[in-house]
C-alpha cells in the first residue's frame, strides 16, 4: 500500500511562514489563521508535509483499507491562494457557505485569496462543526 505523503513533520511553523510566504498580506493572514485555528481547536500548529499547517489530528480508514492520520483543521498559504482544510460534509455546514464570502470549492479544501474576502465568524463555525464531525466519526487526538 502507498505511504502517505502528508504526515506531521518537525519543521517550525513560524520559520516556514517567514521563508515560504513572500507576500506581506499573505504572511499577516497566515499568522492570523494560526492564531485563530489554534484558539478554535485547542491544538498547537504543526507542519504536515511540506506546506500544510495543521491543528490536532484524526485517524481515518477507508473501505479500501487505506488509512492514515490527518490534521483536524489546517491551511496552506500557497502562492495563488490559501487552501483551507476546514470543511466537513455535515448537513449543518452547507448553509454556512452561503455567507462565507469569496471562495472556490475544491475536492478536499476551500480556496480563498485573502482573509478580508471571507467572514471570519463563518470560518469559525465551519471549523467547530468540522471538529465535532471528526470527533463523532473518527479517532481523534482530542480523545487521547
Amino acid at each position: 500500500m502507498a505511504k502517505n505523503k502528508t504526515v506531521e513533520t518537525a519543521v517550525n511553523v513560524e520559520e516556514f511562514i517567514h521563508s515560504f510566504v513572500d507576500n506581506d498580506q499573505k504572511k499577516a493572514d497566515s499568522f492570523l489563521l494560526v492564531e485563530l485555528m489554534q484558539k478554535w481547536s485547542g491544538f498547537e500548529p504543526k507542519m504536515w508535509g511540506p506546506t500544510i499547517i495543521g491543528f490536532g489530528s484524526y485517524h481515518y480508514k477507508y473501505a479500501s483499507g487505506h488509512e492514515g492520520d490527518a490534521p483536524m483543521l489546517g491551511f496552506s498559504p500557497r502562492k495563488a491562494e490559501f487552501s483551507l482544510y476546514v470543511y466537513s460534509p455535515r448537513e449543518d455546514n452547507t448553509h454556512l457557505l452561503d455567507n462565507f464570502g469569496k471562495y472556490k470549492m475544491g475536492k478536499a479544501c476551500i480556496y480563498i485569496k485573502k482573509l478580508a474576502d471571507i467572514d471570519i465568524s463563518v470560518l469559525e463555525a465551519m471549523c467547530r462543526n468540522t471538529i465535532a464531525y471528526l470527533e463523532e466519526h473518527h479517532t481523534c487526538a482530542c480523545r487521547n
